[in-house]
């Protein structure tokens, strides 16, 4: 039984970074998933793969992973880039390409 610690990004459908900033403990699947063949569900046997635990820091999921002894690794966010534009660069004169409707 393995698991992974990360902080997850915002959604594409955000503008904001609401539901972020929090830690996640996902347990790894421990059995591969099938389709059943009736209705064509995907079904698996594993039950800790539903389990998904919430920390506000990192260092509360790292305790709580080494306290119940499960293997875990820490996935460190990666920075965004923003970049840096104005309203008024998309009307300039010298645009590089041409903006039309």
């Amino acid at each position: 039984m393995s698991a992974r610690i990360f902080s997850p990004a915002k959604t594409a459908m955000q503008s904001g970074k609401a539901k972020t900033g929090h830690w996640v403990l996902e347990f790894d699947p421990a059995q591969r998933k099938k389709i059943d063949p009736l209705m064509g569900y995907t079904t698996s046997g594993d039950m800790l793969s539903q389990v998904r635990l919430t920390f506000d820091t990192k260092e509360e999921a790292v305790a709580y992973a080494e306290k119940q002894g499960i293997a875990f690794r820490v996935e460190e966010p990666k920075e965004t880039k923003r970049r840096q534009i104005s309203y008024s660069d998309n009307f300039r004169y010298d645009r590089k390409t041409p903006w039309t409707h």
